[in-house]
């Protein structure tokens, strides 16, 4: 069955065989001569694209546990942006790419794919480089406990990076277990619209970036050009994973991916009238390309 409540059948199996078509192709060209200024940013940009697509799949309606063959993707991509990037990144370049206080859209990828990677239970060795990958250890209190579900011993944040609108998690997490469920509720319905930022202007730091997330707007338009892949809160999925939150107000929430945390169903979003089957045969259908693009990383 189609998740999100947006997009048709035909709109979501077109997009992801579309996008892994694309990706194929991306990787090809990462080898190719070109101007070396922009590679680490092409690379990245096909890190996103593997995130976008696990999220994209979930909406389809895909079988969570066929998610989790993105995610070495997207680690060997972030890895050699990376490392490709050090040559080509200035010292301000890298703090405003990396930095959570001014980083808002990398903040919020980054618990993304702390979410993703604690719902689906990835191996060690991907749970490991991702954490090298994301660094500022520290930082920032809601994520920095998030991550320490899984990894004792990290140093926490004693301030949130971002406030608006994550004290509300924060404060879900921190209350007592009988509010929980509806405080966890609470952030869910002001996620969104409290991510609706527009640049400060003024006495604001040059560095800071404070505008909305990239992918805040979309779906908000037609769909013609396939960028839609879902508007799902995945921070509220790690916070629960994380700490055994109470999500069952959450439950069919438009935003809050629920299916991520029971693989085996039933699914937590209600059939829309004209939801369709978007089986997971389609999936297994593109084995055969993924398993070209996985041999290019194989490790």
């Amino acid at each position: 069955m189609i998740r999100d409540k947006l997009g048709s059948a035909a709109y979501w199996d077109e997009w992801t065989a579309y996008s892994d078509s694309w990706a194929d192709q991306a990787l090809a060209e990462i080898d190719q001569p070109g101007d070396p200024s922009y590679k680490p940013q092409f690379i990245y940009n096909l890190a996103r694209h593997y995130w976008e697509q696990i999220l994209r799949r979930y909406s389809r309606g895909d079988n969570t546990a066929y998610l989790a063959r993105y995610f070495p993707m997207i680690l060997s991509c972030w890895e050699q942006a990376e490392q490709s990037g050090q040559s080509v990144w200035t010292e301000n370049q890298q703090y405003t790419r990396h930095a959570w206080k001014v980083n808002l859209d990398h903040y919020i990828v980054c618990f993304w794919l702390v979410g993703i990677a604690l719902a689906l239970d990835v191996p060690d060795d991907q749970w490991q480089r991702l954490l090298a990958l994301i660094g500022n250890e520290g930082e920032d209190k809601l994520l920095d406990l998030v991550i320490s579900s899984r990894q004792p011993g990290r140093k926490i944040g004693a301030a949130l990076c971002h406030p608006k609108p994550y004290r509300r998690l924060l404060a879900a997490i921190e209350a007592p277990a009988a509010d929980q469920a509806k405080l966890l509720l609470e952030f869910l319905n002001h996620w969104h619209s409290e991510l609706d930022r527009p640049a400060k202007k003024g006495n604001a730091p040059a560095t800071a970036m404070y505008e909305r997330p990239y992918w805040h707007r979309f779906g908000d338009n037609n769909f013609e050009g396939g960028a839609y892949f879902g508007r799902w809160c995945v921070e509220a999925v790690a916070a629960v994973k994380a700490f055994d939150l109470d999500d069952s107000l959450c439950l069919g929430h438009p935003n809050y991916p629920g299916d991520l945390l029971r693989p085996d169903g039933p699914s937590t979003h209600p059939p829309r009238e004209d939801n369709q089957d978007s089986s997971t045969s389609k999936s297994s259908s593109q084995g055969g390309l993924l398993s070209k693009i996985f041999g290019k990383f194989k490790r």
